[in-house]
């Protein structure tokens, strides 16, 4: 059908429409044929966008939106010619759909009008004056205050998110984001701790140090513990509550400053202060066990 018999027609079945009553099935079936008759408009509206990241197929879907509500709202009497009257409304759907859709991270949509005035009043400022325009100018062309254009600005960086898996740069060979960034590691306690423990740890008696290892190396109960030393599980309890606390008063004690082999002259903010606080911790656990 050629496009001035579908405006001819149009007009007929819009009136009919007028005629029938909305909810029965003679008003869907003819409402559904304008659509059809129709959607050329919508198609036109929508490779208006074919550049965005979107399928073309999800924008001329959202598009027909906008055309069944154009339908619903169009009154054939007064003389307006129903492309001229479908137009905004079908495109407005679309543009509504980008807005509320397409951003990485969510904001109020105040900010995303924002966002656009801010783009817009950039350009207008920038053609004026022959630079970029300052935030003060930007603040006096649209009436706000420069607090809220750099809060557009910010709300911005929230349209598109680059991937963590994206490269670092242009000359990056296999290094993406996500290993540039710096995470903190929790092992380096851990190793401080240790290494303050090896010298105490050393200077415990061979009962000791058997009983440490098989408590924490191998895992064993105080009864398995115990039972191979020829001991009660109550003499084992006490015996690790007294090594733990001999550690614990080890880690807590403050060095001699003239024996460097005694860790002297250590600034308070090198040492390993996460040791001394866990050692009472396991001290109090072994004591009930």
């Amino acid at each position: 059908m050629s496009t001035a018999s579908a405006r001819t027609l149009s007009v007929a079945l819009f009136r009919r429409l007028n005629e029938l009553t909305e909810g029965t099935p003679e008003y869907s079936y003819v409402r559904n044929t304008l659509v059809e008759l129709n959607l050329s408009l919508v198609k036109y509206a929508a490779h208006r966008f074919r550049n965005r990241s979107d399928p073309l197929e999800d924008i001329i879907q959202v598009g027909t939106i906008g055309l069944i509500k154009a339908i619903n709202r169009y009154d054939v009497e007064r003389g307006v010619e129903f492309a001229t009257f479908a137009l905004p409304t079908v495109t407005g759907e679309i543009k509504r759909f980008f807005r509320d859709s397409t951003w990485s991270v969510k904001v109020p949509r105040r900010l995303q009008e924002l966002r656009l005035d801010i783009a817009k009043a950039h350009d207008v400022l920038e053609q004026r004056l022959g630079r970029h325009p300052t935030d003060l100018e930007l603040a006096e062309h649209l009436g706000i205050t420069e607090g809220e254009v750099n809060e557009g600005r910010r709300a911005a960086n929230g349209y598109t998110a680059g991937s963590l898996d994206a490269p670092a740069g242009e000359e990056s060979e296999g290094t993406t984001l996500m290993r540039s960034l710096g995470v903190e590691e929790t092992a380096y306690d851990r190793i401080e701790c240790m290494e303050a423990l090896k010298p105490l740890i050393a200077g415990l008696g061979g009962r000791d140090r058997r009983i440490l290892s098989l408590r924490f190396g191998d895992e064993l109960t105080q009864g398995e513990i115990g039972s191979r030393l020829g001991i009660s599980q109550m003499h084992v309890s006490r015996l690790l509550a007294r090594i733990m606390e001999t550690l614990r008063a080890g880690l807590l004690e403050d060095p001699d400053p003239d024996d460097p082999a005694e860790g002297g002259n250590v600034d308070e903010d090198q040492a390993a202060p996460g040791c001394g606080r866990n050692a009472p911790a396991a001290s109090r656990r072994e004591g009930r066990r």
